[in-house]
């Protein structure tokens, strides 16, 4: 069939006298145009987004009012379903890192741990921070620990943070409320309770290979010493313990909280589907994302701030604090489900998908490909995320919801494939640990191809199963 029909949620369907062919060469350029702009004119990737967005709505025939109502309904679907998340993960992530909380998780563990067992604790160390917090906040946290760590054990630097990055980075890609599954369970319609699960099962091993056992070749390919920063009372500074902080038990039920919440009413799904009880229906409702992200805030605030005597005042000044950074990941969200939007009413989408699901390339395969390409091209996770997971949007409207939720996944672990020097998270690894650019090549780079292809395999192996 040579003319697409126009598919879309918010316009009527309409023809357009525009080959397949055409259309796809459209949906090239696009993307290619996306790229060069963020990569070689170094524009905003909300603008590319944007850019890109319009351009293929008007060069694939939709017309110049259409392609502006697409866009709006993409952005503001995307906002509706994403950006509330975001913000409140963004809000809970400043308020354990102000209160301390953070801090006494990470002491709690690394005291109870011995020399060999300690890069275990801190690949757990990395994941359990890593959890709730936005990339970026996270390693701006653990830069401190991983350093005072390795200070205070004597170990190898990089058998201390190449087991953190990696439990952070793992949960960054894989695993809900992080904005880049949540972008791709919104727009490929998958169930957050079992992709949250499922992330988990594939985390795991992930974490262990790109952390632990790879910790010492990167010891011996980068024999850096311990940066001369962030000292300690106990190593002539100030001591972080001196002030008031929240306890363990507390520190961690928070963090698990929200997880916990999703993970049961993903249970009660599956396992009753069909009651109609009171514990069921609140269950339905504690652990809708937004609901059980805004209990983690609320109850953080009782269970972190106060215990680290945090006023009003305090509480109200980390809860602005946390908004501001998180604007520009916001607004390339919604531009990404924009540009999503436009695909699917161009007809792209469909045409796409038609040639996917003929190509003989599992689906799943082709998630990871996309995601990792555009990952390489631009250096950003997300908007890898944003752009694989709306190309692939219409061919997980034929998949069942296990394998939807597979798809997320596999364009998690695609979407942190070969980071080099265009990502920002390679010049802060570089900077803290003071590498020099062959050094942050062989670890740095090669955790996160690990992360990528394991949790890929991780998601196949699942795919057997599911």
């Amino acid at each position: 069939m040579s003319v697409p029909l126009l598919a879309t949620t918010a316009l009527q369907v309409v023809p357009l006298a525009v080959s397949n062919t055409q259309l796809i060469l459209v949906a090239l350029a696009g993307f290619a145009v996306i790229i060069a702009l963020i990569t070689w004119l170094k524009v905003h990737p909300f603008l590319a987004l944007t850019i890109g967005a319009i351009a293929v709505g008007l060069a694939a025939g939709l017309g110049a009012t259409k392609t502006l109502t697409s866009f709006g309904t993409g952005f503001g679907t995307t906002m509706g379903s994403v950006g509330v998340l975001i913000g409140l993960g963004a809000m809970y992530g400043k308020l354990l890192a102000d209160s301390g909380g953070a801090d006494r998780i990470v002491d709690t563990l690394v005291h109870r741990s011995s020399p060999k067992v300690l890069p275990w604790t801190m690949a757990l160390v990395g994941a359990i921070i890593g959890l709730p917090m936005f990339f970026e906040i996270g390693l701006v946290l653990l830069m401190p620990v991983i350093i005072l760590v390795a200070r205070r054990s004597g170990l190898p630097l990089m058998k201390i943070a190449i087991p953190t990055l990696a439990g952070l980075s793992a949960m960054h890609a894989l695993v809900p409320p992080h904005p880049g599954p949540l972008i791709a369970i919104s727009t490929l319609g998958a169930n957050l309770g079992v992709t949250l699960g499922f992330g988990v099962l594939v985390a795991i091993p992930t974490v262990i290979v790109a952390g632990p056992l790879f910790a010492p070749f990167a010891a011996k390919w980068a024999p850096v010493p311990v940066p001369a920063m962030f000292v300690t009372h106990e190593d002539e500074g100030e001591d972080p313990t001196a002030r008031p902080r929240p306890s363990f038990a507390a520190s961690l039920i928070s963090i698990l909280l929200p997880v916990v919440l999703m993970m049961a009413k993903a249970l009660a799904d599956v396992f009753a589907p069909d009651s109609k009880g009171l514990g069921k229906t609140l269950l339905d409702f504690l652990g809708t994302p937004v609901i059980a992200l805004l209990l983690a805030v609320l109850v953080g605030i009782a269970l972190l701030a106060r215990p680290a005597k945090m006023d009003r005042k305090a509480i109200a000044a980390t809860l602005e604090a946390s908004l501001p950074p998180i604007a520009g990941i916001l607004l390339i969200v919604g531009a990404g489900g924009a540009f999503k939007q436009v695909l699917i009413d161009t007809g792209i989408g469909e045409v796409i998908t038609q040639a996917a699901l003929g190509s003989g390339i599992s689906v799943l395969l082709l998630g990871w490909i996309v995601a990792a390409l555009v990952r390489i091209a631009t250096g950003s996770a997300t908007v890898a995320t944003v752009t694989a997971a709306g190309l692939m949007a219409p061919v997980a409207a034929s998949l069942a919801g296990p394998e939807v939720a597979l798809l997320v996944l596999a364009i998690g672990s695609g979407s942190v494939f070969l980071s080099h020097v265009n990502d920002a998270g390679f010049w802060l690894v570089k900077q803290y640990l003071g590498t020099d650019l062959p050094q942050t090549f062989k670890t740095w780079t090669v955790l996160e191809c690990l992360i990528s292809v394991v949790g890929l395999i991780g998601v196949l192996l699942l795919s057997l199963v599911v």
